[in-house]
């Protein structure tokens, strides 16, 4: 049997990779210009290798309505990692993707087509344009991976698409945002202040060297009009083979310092990650 080998496509932000895994036949890691973006194993949808899909999928396990199908949207598609999974962990969840880079989602789909019985529907359309748009009270978990190369578009980082995500959420519902910071947190501290504007109730989850400002990295932003599971979320996190922390309630005030709720007049990227950061050798 041959093995697998690399395939490459042109897409809107660069040129797209899926690179075999060499343990595991059906297994693949997309890159978009050498930048990790996923991990997807067609044989176990339940296997995420990157430290914040992790994450993400314990607040998609805990989100209300407990142990039932959800109504998801993913902002952002990259491998349709978590999609798979929440097909699997909670089967009959009906899912939209959206995603900006049409090529990028025609080359996802044609060699890791999404499987066949699950409701994942797949939109090319802007993240913020699609929440603005979405019916009110229509999620119970919004999920917003947007990145435009190694960094996250300022369009996704104001009041306005705060606002916009809370009305598409019903009134259990959680929007998690993966964002990547590093001291001295200011793009952090402004996301925070901005979802706190938008959402009663507001956590973050990362690895505790992150939080610590010891490395770049990815950190969850957790926002909710009801209470957050953050008592449960903390125990899973814990436990996890790559273990995080959560942070919430007084904890929150040191990354509140200096931050204040973005406009789309002062919108700007996240901050460039320091070289290395998300590349592969």
């Amino acid at each position: 049997m041959n093995a697998p080998k690399p395939v490459s496509r042109t897409v809107a932000g660069g040129v797209a990779k899926l690179l075999p895994d060499v343990d595991r036949p059906r297994a693949w890691l997309l890159t978009v210009d050498d930048a990790p973006q996923s991990y997807v194993d067609l044989d176990d949808p339940l296997r995420l290798e990157f430290e914040y899909t992790r994450m993400l999928a314990h607040v998609l396990e805990l989100a209300e309505p407990a142990g039932e199908p959800l109504d998801v949207l993913h902002l952002g598609g990259g491998g349709l990692t978590l999609p798979r999974y929440a097909a699997v962990q909670r089967p009959g969840s009906r899912q939209r993707v959206v995603e900006s880079d049409r090529a990028l989602l025609d080359f996802v789909t044609s060699r890791l087509p999404p499987p066949a019985d699950a409701a994942i529907a797949l939109e090319a359309t802007d993240a913020r344009l699609a929440v603005e748009r979405g019916p009110s009270g229509s999620a119970d978990l919004v999920i917003a991976d947007v990145f435009g190369g190694p960094r996250i578009p300022g369009h996704v980082t104001t009041l306005p698409y705060a606002r916009a995500a809370a009305g598409v959420l019903r009134p259990h519902g959680i929007h998690a945002m993966n964002l990547a910071d590093t001291t001295p947190f200011r793009f952090l501290s402004s996301q925070v202040a901005t979802f706190a504007a938008a959402f009663a109730h507001v956590a973050l989850l990362a690895e505790p060297a992150v939080l610590r400002g010891r490395r770049f990295g990815n950190i969850v932003l957790l926002a909710s009009a009801s209470p957050l599971p953050v008592t449960a979320l903390a125990r899973r996190a814990a436990a996890d083979p790559f273990p995080a922390r959560v942070e919430f309630g007084p904890m929150l005030r040191r990354f509140l310092e200096g931050g204040s709720p973005v406009s789309d007049a002062r919108a700007v990227p996240s901050p460039e990650p320091p070289e290395g950061s998300f590349s592969i050798d």
